[in-house]
Order: structure tokens, then sequence, then C-alpha cells
């Protein structure tokens, strides 16, 4: 299990990548990043955190936050399991983007 820390939020919580994934204080997050200009929130989000580029799930994070947890991500991704469980995680996600691809949801 690899673990990279992200920041802290003010009250406290570490918000790290773990395994793939952007977790807040170990809970599983998000495993995109959205940019705030994509986002359909992206008014109230930046008038909240003026210094926000990109969103985790509900963690707001700065570009250079943003760039730590993207480069943690992209470097679990690189990593391949072989396991057939992981093997059939990924066919599936392949099947559900190929399904929205399409048009269904």
């Amino acid at each position: 299990m690899t673990k990279t820390l992200v920041k802290t939020t003010q009250d406290g919580r570490p918000v790290e990548v773990i395994d793939g994934w952007v977790c807040l204080a170990g809970l599983k997050e998000a495993d995109t990043l959205v940019p705030v200009i994509e986002h359909p929130n992206r008014q109230a989000i930046l008038a909240a955190v003026p210094g926000a580029t990109h969103m985790a799930g509900r963690v707001p994070l700065t570009h250079e936050e943003a760039a730590i947890a993207q480069g943690a991500m992209t470097a679990e991704q690189r990593e391949i399991d072989t396991s057939p469980m992981a093997i059939a995680q990924r066919l599936r996600r392949a099947m559900w983007a190929k399904a929205v691809a399409e048009g269904v949801e």
C-alpha cells in the first residue's frame, strides 16, 4: 500500500493518495480529479475556496496539490496488478466506460 500526503485540512485531517485513490482521513473520496472550471458547482467552490483549481470528490485542491495527487495516482496506475480479481475489475470499468460513452446511464 502506497501513501502520498497531498495536504492536511484545516481541521487536521490528512488528504492522501492511497492505492490510486484520493482519501480524506483514510476514506476514499475520488479516483479522478475534476478541474473546477468543468465542475457544475464551480461558482460556489470558488466562493468558498478561491485558490481551488481541482476537486477530488468533496476535497478542493490548489494547482500544486492537484499536481501532487495526479502524480501519485498516475504512478499507481503504472503498476499493473495481474490477479484475476484486478483483471475482472479493469474489464468491468472498461465495459462501463464504453456503455456510458454510448449513452447508457
